[in-house]
């Protein structure tokens, strides 16, 4: 080998250990936060795993509960999902709860539990239908009707007929009925006692085929 060459090796061997001094602080810690990221990001998915599976547990214990009609526990069990964030479990067992109180006479409690859930869209105005027909059922048609406010879907158009009735509003209500039979499937199971409720405030219930023709 050329001395030539040897002096090139050393002077590129120089540069590399200069480079090396003035960034090598750079790439430990590069390294450093890699193993960081790394570390982490297997802390969180334990930490999630952990999460669900203790969800999992109170979930099955608040089943536990509805099963032997122990609503209390049961209550308490989902005050417990509900604060540890608990997602779809805590969602499902205050469902759950809701159902079993509105069984057993207890539909104060039920629009309470039904009131807690943190629920957006489409599934919150189910919730919302839900706890409007049970602020209907005991005896607060006027807040109920209040919480729908303007829907116009059927189901809401329906209920806000049945809060008008509770109030002797029936002329009202009969205008709701028509209108919420109106965007009602032909085929729907619930038409036969929205056709009723429309008779009972005193309207007349079109035929579907005739409307058509």
């Amino acid at each position: 080998m050329a001395i030539d060459d040897l002096l090139d090796e050393h002077e590129q061997g120089e540069r590399v250990r200069t480079w090396l001094r003035q960034n090598g602080a750079g790439i430990i810690g590069g390294v450093v936060l890699a193993l960081a990221l790394i570390m982490g990001w297997k802390w969180w998915q334990n930490d999630q795993v952990g999460k669900l599976a203790q969800a999992n547990s109170r979930y099955d214990a608040v089943s536990r509960s509805l099963q032997s009609k122990n609503l209390d526990e049961a209550a308490k069990e989902v005050a417990a999902l509900e604060g540890s964030k608990a997602g779809i479990y805590a969602d499902l067992a205050a469902l759950e709860l809701a159902k079993a109180q509105v069984e057993a006479g207890k539909n104060d409690d039920a629009i309470k539990t039904l009131r807690g859930l943190k629920v957006e869209g489409e599934f919150k105005m189910l919730i919302d239908q839900r706890i409007a027909r049970l602020l209907i059922e005991t005896g607060k048609p006027a807040e109920a009707q209040a919480m729908l406010g303007n829907a116009d879907d059927s189901a809401g158009l329906e209920i806000r007929g049945d809060a008008l009735v509770a109030q002797g509003k029936r002329e009202q209500a009969r205008e709701l009925y028509a209108q919420s039979l109106a965007k009602l499937d032909v085929a729907a199971p619930q038409r036969r006692l929205l056709e009723i409720k429309l008779m009972d405030a005193g309207g007349t219930v079109a035929d579907p085929a005739a409307e058509k023709n």
